[in-house]
């Protein structure tokens, strides 16, 4: 099983003050010396959420593709990049260049989008999201698969779109897509090389039921569900939250405790566990490592 952490990229909800770049940056060339397998982005463009103090991010793939540059060995992913936020020809673009950046450790993870506040702020129609999530995979994925794509539809279209010059991968990126309703798990299962479930704390009934309407999918259109792996975002908090979280929501305590509940995923065939760590500094993902050696060992 792979262990990711995800990078700080938003305005903390404590104080409201944001990581600055260098931070972020050595954040991940930490990770990657620690022996971490992947570092992860959000991709928001701001938050208003209950109870909180409205809070904002820096821009996902922007920092993505600088964290590429700036490593060496760790996979670098989205979880998830919102299709609504970028032309999807253009993404595929996007991607297929970054994963040149990076030596292909891309995992392009995607996902239709579902904070309404950032969507009206900058202007972007939440409307139709599954729908607009569809079209925007009928282009993605054949033009990073295969350089091409012809489509037009009722949202977005490609008229005869070329992928050139293609990234190092002949099949580009993996694909994860993350889904929870049964439209989102159709297509995940069709189209995708790992499918995302998030945030969860302890392997609980949420996870399995969650996996069983993801077989259902795969079983729906004939997919062999062991041809895609499957991620689960996991919360650790290092310290108490703002918001109370129940053990389905996070995992806490001691180190041996977190390395017993992280071990439960991969026996509940987890292949890729990315962790949000809270709070996110030098000292919890130094931390977290000790934990993911121990559990190695």
């Amino acid at each position: 099983m792979k262990f990711g952490v995800v990078l700080p990229l938003a305005e903390d909800e404590k104080t409201g003050q944001s990581t600055p770049y260098q931070e972020i940056r050595l954040l991940a060339r930490q990770a990657e010396a620690e022996g971490i397998d992947s570092v992860w982005v959000f991709d928001h463009l701001l938050y208003r959420l209950p109870n909180l103090p409205e809070f904002g991010t820096w821009e996902a793939w922007t920092l993505l593709t600088a964290i590429a540059e700036a490593t060496k060995r760790v996979e670098v992913g989205s979880i998830v990049l919102c299709t609504a936020f970028r032309n999807p020809a253009v993404l595929a673009k996007m991607a297929s260049t970054l994963d040149e950046i990076s030596g292909g450790r891309l995992i392009l993870g995607l996902g239709a989008g579902w904070h309404e506040p950032e969507f009206r702020s900058f202007g972007l129609p939440f409307d139709h999201l599954a729908s607009r999530f569809e079209e925007a995979l009928y282009i993605i994925a054949p033009l990073l698969r295969t350089g091409n794509a012809d489509f037009a539809g009722r949202f977005v279209r490609a008229e005869n779109a070329t992928l050139r010059p293609r990234g190092p991968r002949p099949m580009g990126p993996p694909l994860m897509i993350g889904a929870r309703k049964p439209r989102m798990l159709r297509l995940t299962a069709e189209y995708a090389d790992a499918w995302n479930t998030c945030w969860l704390g302890h392997v609980s009934d949420i996870f399995h039921a969650r996996r069983a309407e993801f077989l259902a999918a795969c079983t729906e259109v004939g997919r062999d569900p062991t041809s895609i792996k499957v991620t689960v975002g996991v919360r650790i908090d290092f310290e108490p939250p703002l918001v109370p979280a129940g053990p389905d929501d996070a995992l806490s305590g001691s180190d041996d405790e977190i390395a017993t509940a992280l071990q439960a995923w991969a026996k509940v065939g987890a292949d890729h566990v990315i962790c949000h760590l809270s709070p996110m500094t030098p000292q919890t993902l130094q931390r977290f490592a000790a934990i993911v050696r121990t559990i190695r060992r």
